[in-house]
């Protein structure tokens, strides 16, 4: 006998170990099967589940047993990524609270100590996501340090460096002075302070008197500064192009030039460049030939290429230094209050030294970025939604050769040797590079190992085919690359999508993925973008604890529409809790009327025109979901079999047949019981890839009192239904049956009709069919419109509320149930406030200022409610004229 309610904690567990015990999350159980492959973008191994991994390990776990059940091989590969940066600091941190550092241990030391925290630590996140429900093939469990992946790495280096790809250049980077690396452009936060805009004065060489005034947010570099530039068509400043100016504190001379760079309508029209430390004042100064002083050592302090005054004092020690100094000497105009944009390093949240001139390997993406485009213009792979395509297409359009190298020591260390001459060898060994040694040299030589270690994103860009094996050219890569579709989210389509891209195409001659599906945003309640500053942020595993995985796992399918941010929160879990309820509690209401499983049910065989209807009705939605799963439509599929289990099947069907299954023809209750129990089953299999855990356990105790089921539900087979078609004259009767019973409904509502009052019904104008419909439905039409009688008539009551269904037209007589005058009073009053509520949305609406202004879905949100007041208005209007004198 099932429980009253539903316990997710008492369940969860027990299933997820059975699932895992049974096998059914393995690859390559099925060899003849179509092979269905998802990769999982892999979180850092320092990683807690948050709402986006929720979202996203939900989506890629529907298809994965969406696809299982449709009888295909799914391999989905699960794994972490080492996180360079976020790994270095997190072991860092610990080793300060011991006063120990990386430096004092040295590179091999610390290394151990990163991987002990690796392997007691790191990975929570997989066991997070167990319990999110993942049904990942976990025995292929990768991480992207590990030998396999490690190898990979190595291959592609070197394969890029001897193609002419990869190469050492000098230039400004973003610089985290903190950990002392090269940073990403793409992993700069720019985040919005309230700081100041000091204009300085520059004196002219040889015009006592005379100055020209630049304005910045980083006095301290003008230490660095070898020009001032202006517009070429600035009158200001003809006159002055080619003259020099006198640098303040540091007591050199640099030029005034002409550059389009300069802004006449900004600040003074005048711009200082310092092109040792400016990404836009380096481009100046490759224009104009101009020196590149670099001010700054790797730690952000000041270094020998500025006055001795400053040597040694912090950036930011130094800013108040060289402001009291030019104050002292009158070189400072004003300060104005300004908020602006500042570079942090989104890992450490340093402020980033926003340029800083190092040597750095880089990696040449153009060729392979083209190849990329190729793909997605071609179809190859498909992108959804598709504006997706533009921003993939404009970021690759528009690439930089890629920064590769990081000064990390957690990582995968370079493959690049230097001996006592500089020379370079580059090898997946130290052997190999030995041996390339000895051959240049025609001698023994001692070899020095590159420090530096490879971006994360690099490691990661060959995911989708090094976890299968590559480069050795095994069965797996062969069965499941390229893979089917990759879900990933719209922040990390340079990252990792573009990247995987151009690495796939290039090494195996194939787009790694058929499909891209790119979700947005998860919001709370109110559209708001979480924070932990704003406490706002909503934790999926407090979630699962209080409302069960399953609940979790539904809100986010049904807030997962193709281009639209998402809106989470517990009152939303909350709801799709209740869901699960009422589907228990249905299951309960089946199991105490002895509705069972019957292997020999035929559902195409059922006589009764109820039993011929919801079998029409399932048929329908699981066409709908599969459609919509096809799709990529989470939400439509989420949706469907949402109003098909509570709108469909419970509110009507179980309804409709309680008559039957409490009466005495043992013919019409027995095939209904087998009914309901083969509807109840379909619905376990449709919901199975939303809410895994409530419909496994369903489907194995609605099976105590019949036969046991042959499999788990997790490797039962999909529904696959024929849609009825042409006339289906069980959907048109049953279906005017429920808008009898909604249109009664109706009125009793706007009207005002107590709820213990039976009424009377009067169809008049029904011809024969809508005579005989009446005649079968009456008993259960007048028991859920709580009607007192129900019959046709050629004249129509006085005081009848009416409405038109068909050729006929159902009449209420009401007279002596409510004050027709009064209740038309009520409903014109309520009619005229909604009036005035959706001109109030069309003001808004209509105002250009609000949407500019408004966030999209704010914007959203009041056409919804505008449409809903619409909506209102028609129902209000239509029961005024029910009411007409």
């Amino acid at each position: 006998m099932l429980d009253k309610t539903f316990n997710p904690k008492d369940v969860e567990g027990r299933i997820y170990a059975q699932w895992e015990a049974s096998g059914a999350f393995r690859a390559g159980r099925r060899p003849d099967a179509e092979p269905f492959c998802i990769v999982i973008p892999p979180p850092n191994v320092t990683g807690r589940l948050h709402i986006g991994h929720a979202l996203n390990n939900t989506l890629q776990d529907i298809l994965a047993r969406f696809e299982r059940m449709r009888g295909k091989d799914v391999l989905w590969q699960p794994g972490m990524d080492h996180a360079g940066i976020a790994t270095q600091l997190v072991v860092e941190r610990q080793l300060a609270e011991r006063q120990q550092s990386r430096i004092k241990m040295g590179r091999e030391k610390f290394l151990e100590a990163v991987w002990k925290w690796k392997d007691e630590s790191g990975g929570a996140i997989g066991q997070q996501l167990r319990r999110l429900g993942a049904s990942a093939d976990w025995t292929r469990d990768r991480f992207t340090m590990d030998e396999g992946l490690s190898r990979a790495v190595l291959k592609t280096f070197v394969e890029l460096y001897r193609e002419g790809l990869i190469y050492k250049d000098k230039r400004l980077v973003n610089w985290d002075p903190r950990l002392q690396t090269a940073v990403s452009d793409l992993e700069v936060e720019n985040i919005e302070i309230k700081g100041h805009l000091w204009y300085l004065k520059y004196p002219v060489e040889g015009q006592m008197g005379q100055f020209v005034t630049v304005a910045t947010t980083r006095p301290e570099t003008m230490l660095g500064d070898t020009a001032v530039a202006v517009h070429p068509d600035d009158a200001r400043y003809k006159d002055l192009i080619g003259k020099n100016l006198r640098l303040p504190l540091a007591n050199r001379l640099i030029p005034i030039i002409a550059d389009k760079h300069s802004d006449p309508e900004k600040g003074t029209g005048a711009v200082k460049i310092t092109p040792g430390h400016d990404f836009n004042d380096f481009e100046v100064g490759k224009r104009h030939n101009l020196p590149l002083i670099n001010i700054l050592n790797p730690d952000a302090t000041l270094n020998d290429n500025v006055p001795e005054a400053y040597r040694g004092l912090d950036r930011f020690k130094a800013r108040e230094v060289v402001l009291a100094d030019l104050e002292a000497l009158e070189f400072v105009d004003r300060v104005e209050p300004v908020t602006h944009a500042v570079p942090h390093d989104e890992k450490t949240k340093t402020v980033v030294l926003e340029p800083y001139m190092t040597e750095q390997w880089y990696l040449d993406v153009r060729p392979l970025a083209e190849k990329a485009i190729a793909a997605v213009r071609t179809g190859k792979t498909r992108i959804v939604p598709e504006n997706w395509e533009n921003i993939y297409f404009r970021w690759l359009e528009n690439i930089h050769p890629w920064c590769i190298s990081r000064q990390l020591w957690w990582g995968h260390q370079i493959p690049v040797w230097y001996d006592d001459q500089k020379h370079i060898y580059v090898a997946e060994s130290e052997n190999e590079a030995l041996i390339e040694a000895r051959k240049k040299r025609g001698q023994e030589v001692f070899l020095t190992r590159d420090s530096d270690v490879l971006d994360t994103w690099f490691s990661s860009a060959l995911w989708p085919f090094s976890t299968l094996g590559w480069p050795d050219k095994t069965p797996e890569l062969k069965r499941y690359y390229p893979t089917s579709v990759l879900i990933t989210g719209f922040d990390i389509i340079f990252f990792w999508v573009a990247r995987m891209m151009m690495m796939g195409i290039h090494f195996t001659k194939d787009a790694p993925f058929r499909e891209v599906f790119i979700h947005t945003r998860v919001l709370d309640e109110k559209g708001v973008k979480m924070s932990k500053t704003k406490g706002n942020v909503v934790d999926p595993i407090t979630l699962i604890d209080e409302y069960g995985a399953d609940a979790l796992r539904f809100t986010l399918a049904l807030a997962a529409g193709q281009g639209r941010d998402m809106r989470i929160g517990a009152s939303r879990v909350e709801v799709n809790r209740n869901f699960g309820t009422k589907l228990w509690n249905s299951s309960r209401f089946c199991e105490m009327n002895e509705c069972i499983t019957r292997e020999d049910f035929d559902p195409s065989a059922v006589a009764l025109t109820v039993n011929k209807w919801i079998v029409g009705e399932t048929a329908r939605a699981a066409s709908e979901v599969t459609a919509s799963l096809e799709a990529l439509r989470f939400n439509e599929a989420a949706g469907a079999a949402y109003r098909f289990v509570w709108d469909v099947y419970c509110d009507w069907y179980l309804e409709f047949i309680k008559p039957l299954l409490n009466g005495n023809d043992q013919a019409a209750k027995d095939e209904t019981r087998a009914t309901a129990a083969w509807v109840r089953d379909s619905i376990l299999s449709l919901l199975h890839p939303f809410i895994p855990f409530i419909t496994e356990e369903l489907w194995a105790r609605t099976a105590e009192h019949a036969a046991p089921r042959k499999t788990l539900l997790i490797e039962s087979e999909w529904p696959r239904l024929p849609v009825p078609k042409g006339d289906d004259p069980a959907h048109d009767e049953m279906h005017w049956v429920i808008d009898l019973v909604l249109g009664i409904r109706s009125i009793r509502a706007e009207m005002n009709v107590p709820a213990a009052a039976r009424i009377a019904l009067v169809l008049k104008d029904a011809g024969e069919a809508t005579k005989a419909r009446l005649t079968r439905n009456r008993d259960v039409i007048m028991t859920l419109a709580r009607l007192a009688s129900a019959h046709c008539d050629e004249t129509i009551p006085n005081g009848s509320a009416q409405f038109v269904l068909g050729e006929a037209v159902a009449a209420l007589p009401l007279g002596d149930v409510i004050d027709f005058a009064k209740e038309r009073q009520r409903l014109e009053k309520e009619l005229k406030k909604t009036e005035s509520e959706i001109a109030k949305f069309d003001a808004k609406l209509n105002n250009p200022d609000f949407v500019a202004r408004a966030p999209e879905d704010v914007i959203d949100e009041q056409k919804e409610k505008r449409e809903e007041a619409a909506a209102l208005v028609v129902r209000l209007r239509e029961a005024v004229a029910r009411l007409a004198p």
